[in-house]
């Protein structure tokens, strides 16, 4: 039987998206295109694949047994082809898709976009959340390149990679009634505390590291992003516990004051993870380099921060 390899990166793209509109924006294509490539797969493997239902297109028993198959089979084939190509970042118009965290998205994103724009000016970059489930980040069916973030228990088809580790600071406003430069034991549990809700397991980091050091928190308000906790802490006597790479980039607003924590918090890992299929893409271990370097240099101005303030 002869089969059209085409239809094979529809298949996954709408197994991932379970969405015809977010399949097709995804590759790049029409609607009606990807709905006339869906009809021509269904004949093919000769199975309806995939069921409309009211929050989408669920797979059928059969798309779910075939789509660790096609995704192997495609990742067989990059590597064999993709593995030959050379790779020029200078002339690359690629679209790639990342998957931050939110304290990835706010720390190091910023800085991989300059670097991409030095480097591979016409290279597009498209973020996509990456929360608690690393399926619905598109990086197991590898149509999305990387996740970057703490990435806990990934399946086999990933590689993951450690670039950097933060650690932990507070930050109160400036002017509070009753902490000045430092910050005991005994004031950080009288205060009241912003807690930051952000997806997947930073949270569950920080909750780790007071409980293991016997530090009690009383949380008065917890919100969602990082970037909402400097606005509440200004106009309150509120504190906050946040990664020490975005205290430091909260260091420069007049209206608040970065603090150590009252005792040691120690440090949460950040990671990248990519699909199998791009270990010996040319243009992907370029791509890897650049992150990694980023990190690098990111934890090396905190680090020397850090011993400035010390």
């Amino acid at each position: 039987m002869r089969y059209d390899l085409n239809l094979l990166p529809v298949f996954l793209a709408v197994m991932e998206e379970r969405s015809v509109t977010r399949a097709a924006q995804r590759l790049g294509i029409t609607q009606p295109a990807l709905s006339n490539a869906l009809t021509r797969l269904r004949a093919m493997l000769m199975d309806p694949l995939f069921i409309r239902e009211r929050y989408g297109m669920q797979p059928t028993q059969k798309a779910e047994e075939l789509a660790p198959i096609i995704a192997a089979a495609l990742a067989s084939l990059d590597t064999a082809i993709l593995g030959q190509r050379d790779f020029d970042p200078a002339k690359s118009t690629q679209l790639v898709t990342l998957a931050p965290n939110s304290y990835v998205e706010l720390v190091l994103v910023p800085a991989i976009v300059a670097r991409l724009r030095e480097q591979a000016p016409n290279m597009a970059v498209r973020l996509t959340p990456f929360g608690t489930d690393l399926a619905e980040t598109g990086v197991i069916s590898g149509s999305t390149a990387m996740v970057l973030g703490r990435v806990v228990d990934p399946p086999d088809n990933l590689v993951v990679q450690h670039v950097m580790d933060d650690g932990l600071a507070c930050i109160v406003r400036r002017g509070h009634p009753t902490v000045d430069r430092k910050m005991t034991r005994k004031q950080y549990e009288q205060l009241k505390h912003v807690n930051v809700l952000p997806p997947g397991r930073l949270r569950v980091g920080l909750f780790q590291a007071l409980e293991k050091q016997g530090l009690k928190r009383e949380v008065a308000v917890s919100v969602t992003h990082f970037l909402a906790v400097p606005e509440v802490v200004a106009v309150t006597d509120y504190c906050a516990t946040l990664p020490a790479q975005i205290c430091r980039k909260l260091a420069s607003d007049k209206r608040l004051k970065v603090l150590p924590s009252p005792v040691d918090l120690g440090t949460f890992p950040v990671e990248i993870a990519w699909h199998v299929r791009y270990r010996d893409d040319p243009a992907h271990r370029w791509l890897r380099a650049l992150v990694s370097d980023v990190a690098a240099e990111v934890a090396a101005l905190g680090e020397v921060a850090s011993t400035k303030k010390g």
